[in-house]
């Protein structure tokens, strides 16, 4: 099945939800946010300035990694994460403008 209106082939939409999954938590997105601007972050420096537990914050730094929204460099004994793609920030400026919008109406 191939979509009408955007041209997509089922790879590319079934592509396209496994990303919009992948972002589609509070967690996800709160590190995604405190990543913007080219920020370098161990899991330590993550979960304290989320106040949250560390195994959710690793659990979720995991899917990030694997779905290629974080990129993941080792230094020494601390992984650093980092944003592997700033499209992700467009997509989610692009979704707050729909809430936005959908709230004013």
């Amino acid at each position: 099945m191939n979509a009408v209106k955007t041209g997509w082939t089922t790879p590319q939409m079934e592509l396209l939800t496994h990303t919009l999954k992948a972002i589609a938590h509070p967690m996800r997105l709160s590190i995604i946010d405190i990543l913007e601007g080219g920020r370098r972050m161990t899991v330590t420096e993550i979960y304290t300035e989320l106040n949250a537990d560390q195994s959710a914050v690793s659990h979720h730094l995991s899917i990030l990694r694997d779905k290629g929204v974080l990129k993941a460099e080792r230094k020494g004994k601390f992984i650093y994460y980092r944003l592997h793609n700033y499209a992700y920030l467009s997509l989610i400026n692009c979704l707050n403008d729909i809430q936005r919008e959908s709230m004013l109406n």
